[in-house]
């Protein structure tokens, strides 16, 4: 070979060097987002799980991506929603709340970050919470747990109601069960009658709520449960129509955003390695008591000092 030959065809190699070095890099890890709500209802909670990532050196766009799947409230859509995201093979699913059951039917090997409300070895999504084992872990917000917790903070703010409202979705059967029991249970030591009302649909809550014109109950507790979270504009109107003291007056519970972040750092740990077996599931230790004093104002009712002291939010 000519040595003008060989220049020209180590040149051409060299030109082609970065060209292949690109083709070689390795893609950029995608993670699937499945969650039953809407894009527009959790603004907050979608820039405290990207914090979370950003903790574990992950930031969306530029060196990993996420493939959002929203159901919008119609919770019959998560299994094909979370079908799809297996079909895309991305590298880890963070599926929030009832999404973690859809997202458990559709794969047994891809990893499954979770957040649900209520216990996750009970409901079978893991072993035990220090080895959740399989192909999932996350973080167990103990909504159902607090349960009796919030009605008798509510009773401390009506201390007059005799009469309660419990409001839960019959198609969440195992939370609704679980709620209701220990519901009950506390009711039944406040000497506090209850009344159940069930709903999973907008137009059943709707029907709910119809009775209160002729028999207002003193008070009304919602069940914790993801879709009366996607329904809370609807509840909170229906409530302040009939004037009924309700969760738009008063939430206690976890802290919901630190759950999120702790949620990005768990998916963020994934894409790093970890092995979601290895694990543990988080339970939160930070818990909040916000009181709406406006939304008080306009029931007429006068929140308790004991309880204004305690609370961490007051909304004015």
């Amino acid at each position: 070979m000519k040595r003008r030959e060989f220049i020209t065809l180590l040149g051409g190699a060299a030109a082609a060097w970065p060209l292949a070095a690109r083709a070689q890099q390795p893609a950029m890890p995608v993670i699937g987002y499945l969650d039953p709500t809407s894009p527009d209802t959790f603004a907050e909670r979608l820039r405290a799980f990207r914090q979370g990532l950003k903790e574990t050196g992950h930031v969306e766009g530029e060196n990993v991506a996420i493939e959002y799947r929203w159901a919008e409230g119609h919770f019959d859509r998560l299994p094909e929603l979370a079908a799809d995201l297996v079909r895309r093979r991305v590298t880890v699913i963070a599926a929030l709340a009832s999404a973690a059951f859809a997202a458990t039917a559709a794969t047994t090997t891809i990893p499954i970050v979770f957040m649900v409300p209520e216990d996750p070895v009970a409901r079978g999504l893991v072993a035990s919470l220090a080895r959740p084992g399989g192909n999932l872990t996350g973080i167990n917000f103990l909504t159902g747990e607090l349960a009796a917790k919030r009605l008798e903070l509510l009773r401390e703010l009506v201390p007059a109601a005799t009469r309660a409202a419990i409001l839960v979705n019959p198609a969440n059967a195992f939370a609704t069960e679980a709620q209701l029991s220990d519901v009950q249970s506390a009711a039944r030591a406040m000497g506090l009658q209850i009344k159940i009302l069930r709903a999973s649909t907008s137009r059943e809550i709707d029907a709910a709520f119809a009775p209160f014109v002729s028999e207002r109950p003193d008070a009304l507790f919602v069940a914790g449960d993801a879709f009366f979270t996607s329904r809370r504009v609807q509840l909170a109107n229906l409530a302040a129509r009939h004037m009924i003291p309700t969760g738009g007056l008063m939430s206690y519970g976890a802290s919901i955003l630190d759950v999120w972040r702790q949620v990005g750092v768990y998916v963020g740990r994934v894409l790093r390695g970890a092995k979601p077996a290895d694990m543990p599931v988080v339970q939160p230790t930070k818990f909040e008591l916000i009181v709406n004093a406006q939304t008080a104002r306009t029931l007429g009712i006068d929140v308790p000092p004991s309880l204004l002291s305690r609370a961490d939010e007051v909304i004015e």
